[in-house]
Order: structure tokens, then C-alpha cells, then sequence
């Protein structure tokens, strides 16, 4: 990545932000504002208990207050926290501090594909390709998780400093067996919106593979394929109009990457790759399939910086799939040596005269076919005993031994593999790779998919959490986020249940968020007005952990007793938990104005208005009255705020 790249920020970190030097939940110290977003906002923060950099992406508090947005909130947290997969932000900790609701996640030092295509334009076929692929394969396992991601654009695409390719906001996932409808399809960005989620509100797999298929078409050109003065004419294209082939605006662009674009983006759900796995096939087949000249053909769009030929023949972006990356050359194909060779034979030798004269016809005849032999044999000996090994990836086992035996090539070794992407007894790789210059009837290797490695959730009811987190990774899956309730049956620090519940199988590597037991909840008794001995020993002999804020208030209550508790009376803790007493200074103590000789409802209105409570002794001589005589607290004298002051009135 350029130098340019690197110097990128998406957030202006010196803007004020109240979060920014605090502790987040006793635990996530936040050390700086990366990135704003429509519901939350990034922070780069240390989880001071791993001693490790993470991300933390807090809801903007206006949203917290509502159910249903901290809902998919939590939804995000959970649905991510299942796809442990190195193309996908990894999130850690889901969590609530006050008003704060937060997620912890992976964080990636880098910038996002929006920031790249915005330094440099259009990118290489290679470069953009190698971010396709690896976000794919991220979507992919995603898909068969049973997940949509509805939100896919480069703003979503991270790409690390180390070359890493990461998709990242799984903020509008939804489960594919759950959810089949929706009405917020206007949360995501319009000039990645499927037609059936913009006309109908659907969304399943293949809404991602349109949103890539844009994404393509932005990498090779530079531009959105549908561009107008407002998003309802951006939404109006993309139902009512193709994707233009990214040649148009880039002549001499390959036309494979024309086909891959049209699939991806075809109008018709129907007509597009059923899930981000069968785009990423179709993918590596495309680049299997195209010559070096053509992957690092320059966009005309291409930046100048771009261009200085330090990245010439190279991707932008390190490689981070284990994909075929090598096609042959215009030297190294067969086809074209032949046609070069033939096109070009030796010169002929000079002719000699002899004694008899010029030789005849005949003679021509003869040096021209010697030439033509000699030319023959040279291309025989440097190219007409080789091939190319065809692209077989993706293929069924017949099908790449069918391919393989028309290129005069036989099948070798077979071997399977467990894989996340590709689908089972499909072609994985071969050897040599596909574009490989290979003899006439060499053999070739297969590596067949057994599909993804599925591994059984174990029963840790009942089971500590460390000890259920060894038991996971010692199966092979991934121990996820740690939901803490409250049980009357399982013992504190224990888990109370798995998701995916115990005995479902999920592939190897996977998530399993685990929900651990708080104890039995305590309830907290209500202990303002008690003295703070009586209060302390009231709370500990319930099990709690007492605390006395640091300093003390006015209250109704006199000085030393509990003025205030947090949490209130009446609330469930676990046991051990913290309520924190506020200590009684005694009542405001306020001087009382002085009302002898007034009328009874001035004097009222002035007391009142100081802050008292009024009351009238009338007796019987001041039935009929209406000017006080005396007071109970004597006038420039103090008394408690809100205490009652009694008028004498005759």
C-alpha cells in the first residue's frame, strides 16, 4: 500500500468526543475516534485486561434508548461472533456501560477500500480481483452460516496494512431462515442495492453478489455503474437498467471480466451465482483464465501515483487467499509460439551456382520443404510437445477429468481437503496450477473439497467457563462472546447454555457463544433513611459488596443516614455485586422570611415560594380573620426546606 494510503483518515481523532481518555466498562480504555457511522460511532481503544488494541463500536446514545435499534445491535454482535473466519472483522465482547451500548471488536490498521479507490482511481484487474476474491470468500462463509450481510460497499471493505482483506459492519445481517422481508432496505447505500431489495424488500444471498458485482465494476473503472442528481434516480437505474459492461469505460479491458461483472449484477436474481461461494468460483476460473498482460493492463483512470512502476505486474493489495495466482504469458503459450514460428522461418541459404547452372524447380521445391521441416521441428521441440493445464477449478471430479483428457492430459493423484468456500467433491486446486505450461500427457493432481469440516457442539451445561472454553478449542471450534444471566440452578462463573445449542453440528473453527451463569439474583433492599451502620449490615448480610460515595448531600433525611442507593431497593444483583450509598448531610437549612402583619395569602405565597409548607391556626377568634398574628418559626430564623411553617391568624 502506498505511503499516500497509509496517511488516510477517515475521522478528524482531534475533534472533542467525551468518550475518548475514559474506561469503558472498568475494562476498554478509548484512546482515539477512527470512524462515525449512521447508528455508531468507532473508537481504537486497549482492552487493558488482554493488554491488547482493539476496536470498539459504541451506538450513539439517542439509539440506545431505543429497544428495537439495540436489538440489532446485539443482533450484529451475535451473528458475527459465529463466523470465525480470516476475512471477517472478528468481534469479542458485546457489553453496556450506563448509557453506553458497545461492541469490541478486531482492529484493523489500515484503511478501507473506499479510501483506495479514491487515491488511485480504477485499479489493475489483478489488484482488484485480489480484493474481490478474499471478500468473497468472507461473504461466502457468511452464506453458509445462513447469514446476509445487505450492506456490502468499499466503505465495509478493510484493507490492512499488512495487505489483509477484511469485510467488516455486519450492522444489517439478518438470518436467512428468520427474516424474508424488510422495510429498512433504505439503510444501505443506494448504489449497491439489489432491484428485489429496492422493489420488494426481499433479500437473501444474492443481494451480496450484486452489491460485489458493483463493487467490481467501481474497482475496474473507477466509477458507480448508475450515477444521477438523486438516490430515487440512482434506485430507478438499477431496477430498470443493466450494468454496463465495464469495457465501455475502460476499452480493452478483458472481456471474461465484462462476463463476470454481468453475472454478478444480472436484474434477475435468478440469473446471478446463487451465493457469494459460487461468484468466488466463477472468480478464480476468470483469473485462471487471463494472461499477465491482461491482469495488469493500466486503467486509463488509473492515478498518476499509481503509475510509477513500483507496483508494475503486481497487485495493490498483498495476496490473502490461498488461490491460483500464476496464468501464462504470451510467451509461454503454445498457440502463440506456433503462429511465430511459423510466421517467421529461418532465411533461406544462398544460392550457389555451379557448374550445371541454375537448378530447376525441383530443386526449390526441396530446400523450401527442408526449411519448413527444420521450422517444424524447432517448434515441435520448444512448444508443439507441451499444453496448458486447462481451468478445472470449481468442477466436479468427472468434469476435470473430462477437461483434463481434452487437453491431452491425464488425471494423477487425487486427494480431499475440508473446505469453508468451495463445495463438496468440486475441484479445489490443482498441480500444476491451471495456466501451467505442462508435456503432452502429463499428469495432473487433483485436490478434491469434502465440503467444510463439521464438528459436533459438545453439552457444557454445567461446565466452568474456562474449562468450556478448552473443551471447544480442543474440538476445534471457537470459544465466542460470554452472555452473563442469572440462575436459581446453575452455580456462578458456569455455563447455562451454548449457541448453537449442544449437539448441532457446525463446521471446524466456528464460534460458540456460551451464556454463563450470574448465581442466584439477590434482591437489593431498599435501605435509604437507615442509618449507614444498619444500611451496611443490612446489604453485606445479603451477599452484596457496599460502597459510600464520596461525599454528602442534603436530603430529607437527617446526617448520617442513606440519602440515596445505586442500584435502587427492589433490584436484582448477583452476589458480590456493588451498591453504592450516598450519605445524608441532614435537610437544606433555609431562613424563614418574616410574615407577622401580612395578609394570610401573601404570607402563604412568600413561605412557599421559599420553599416551605404552610399551615393556619385560625382558633376561634380567627375564624373570620385574615391577618397572621404570629408564626411557628420566627421570622430571619432557619428551618429545614420543605418543612411545614404554621400561621397563627385572628
Amino acid at each position: 500500500m502506498s505511503a499516500a494510503a497509509r496517511r488516510l483518515v477517515r475521522v478528524d481523532t482531534t475533534l472533542q468526543d467525551p468518550l475518548v481518555g475514559q474506561l469503558l466498562d472498568g475494562r476498554y480504555r478509548v484512546d482515539a475516534r477512527i470512524a462515525v457511522g449512521g447508528m455508531a460511532t468507532v473508537y481504537r481503544a486497549l482492552d487493558t485486561r488482554l493488554d491488547r488494541v482493539l476496536a470498539v463500536k459504541v451506538m450513539h446514545p439517542a439509539l440506545a434508548a431505543d429497544g428495537t435499534f439495540v436489538d440489532r445491535f446485539i443482533r450484529e454482535a451475535k451473528s458475527v461472533a459465529r463466523l470465525a473466519h480470516p476475512n471477517v472483522v472478528q468481534v469479542f465482547d458485546q457489553g453496556t456501560d450506563g448509557t453506553y451500548v458497545y461492541l469490541a471488536m478486531e482492529y484493523v490498521a489500515g484503511c478501507t477500500l473506499r479510501d483506495v479507490l479514491r487515491e488511485r482511481g480504477a485499479l489493475r484487474p489483478r489488484a482488484a480481483l485480489d480484493i474481490l476474491e478474499p471478500v468473497l470468500a468472507a461473504l461466502g462463509a457468511a452464506h453458509r452460516a445462513g447469514f446476509v450481510h445487505r450492506d456490502m460497499k468499499p466503505e465495509n471493505v478493510l484493507i490492512g496494512d499488512d495487505g489483509r482483506v477484511k469485510v467488516a459492519d455486519f450492522g444489517l445481517v439478518r438470518s436467512m431462515d428468520t427474516v424474508t422481508h424488510t422495510n429498512d432496505t433504505v439503510l444501505g447505500t443506494v448504489s449497491y442495492l439489489a432491484p428485489e431489495q429496492i422493489e420488494h424488500g426481499t433479500a437473501d444471498p444474492r443481494v451480496d453478489v450484486y452489491a460485489c458485482g458493483v463493487v467490481l465494476y467501481e474497482m475496474l473503472t473507477g466509477d458507480r455503474p448508475h450515477a444521477g442528481d438523486s438516490p430515487a434516480i440512482v434506485l430507478y437505474k438499477h431496477i430498470h437498467e443493466d450494468v454496463p459492461p465495464p469495457s465501455a469505460a475502460v476499452p480493452g479491458l478483458a472481456h471474461p471480466l465484462d462476463e463476470l461483472t454481468a453475472s454478478a449484477t444480472a436484474r434477475d436474481p435468478g440469473s446471478r451465482p446463487h451465493d457469494a461461494v459460487a461468484l468466488l468460483a466463477v472468480a478464480l476460473e476468470v483469473r485462471a483464465g487471463l494472461s499477465e498482460a491482461q491482469l495488469d493492463a493500466v486503467p486509463p483512470r488509473e492515478t498518476a501515483g499509481a503509475r510509477d512502476g513500483s507496483e508494475d505486474r503486481t497487485s495493490v493489495i498483498p495476496r490473502s487467499l490461498t488461490v491460483p495466482r500464476r496464468t501464462p504469458s504470451d510467451e509461454d503459450d503454445p498457440q502463440v509460439l506456433r503462429t511465430s514460428r511459423l510466421a517467421s522461418p529461418a532465411p533461406l541459404p544462398p544460392r550457389r551456382r555451379t557448374a550445371g547452372g541454375r537448378r530447376g524447380p525441383l530443386a526449390l521445391v526441396v530446400a523450401v520443404l527442408l526449411v519448413l521441416g527444420v521450422g517444424t521441428g524447432v517448434w515441435y521441440i520448444n512448444s508443439g510437445q507441451f499444453t496448458k493445464v486447462p481451468a478445472v477449478l470449481a468442477k466436479t471430479q468427472s468434469e476435470a477429468r473430462e477437461k483434463l483428457s481434452d487437453a491431452g492430459l491425464d488425471v494423477g493423484k487425487v486427494t480431499h481437503r475440508y473446505s469453508d468456500t468451495v463445495d463438496k467433491g468440486m475441484v479445489i486446486s490443482t498441480d500444476p496450477e491451471p495456466g501451467s505450461r505442462v508435456r503432452d500427457h502429463a499428469s495432473v493432481a487433483l485436490v478434491v473439497s469434502d465440503g467444510p469440516e463439521t464438528v459436533r457442539i459438545p453439552a457444557l451445561g454445567g461446565v466452568a467457563l474456562d474449562t468450556a472454553r478448552e473443551r471447544l478449542k480442543k474440538d476445534g471450534l471457537e470459544p465466542g462472546m460470554v452472555t452473563r444471566e442469572f440462575s436459581e440452578d446453575v452455580p456462578k462463573g458456569s455455563v447455562i447454555a451454548t449457541d448453537p445449542a449442544a449437539g448441532t453440528e457446525r463446521r471446524a473453527g466456528a464460534a460458540v457463544a456460551l451464556t454463563v451463569s450470574k448465581g442466584s439474583p439477590v434482591d437489593v433492599p431498599d435501605v435509604t433513611g437507615e442509618d449507614l451502620a444498619d444500611a451496611r449490615q443490612e446489604l453485606e448480610d445479603a451477599g452484596l459488596t457496599v460502597k459510600v460515595a464520596d461525599g454528602q448531600v442534603n436530603s430529607e433525611f437527617d446526617e448520617g443516614q442513606v440519602a440515596a442507593q445505586t442500584p435502587q431497593g427492589d433490584s436484582r444483583l448477583a452476589e458480590g455485586d456493588t451498591v453504592t450509598l450516598t450519605v445524608s448531610k441532614g435537610p437544606e437549612q433555609i431562613e424563614v422570611p418574616d410574615v407577622v402583619g401580612q395578609s394570610v395569602d401573601d404570607a402563604t405565597r412568600a413561605l412557599r415560594d421559599a420553599g416551605f409548607q404552610v399551615e393556619e391556626d385560625r382558633g376561634l377568634l380567627g375564624l373570620f380573620g385574615d391577618t397572621v398574628k404570629d408564626q411557628s418559626v420566627k421570622g430571619g430564623e432557619t428551618a429545614a426546606k420543605g418543612s411545614t411553617i404554621t400561621l397563627k391568624i385572628r
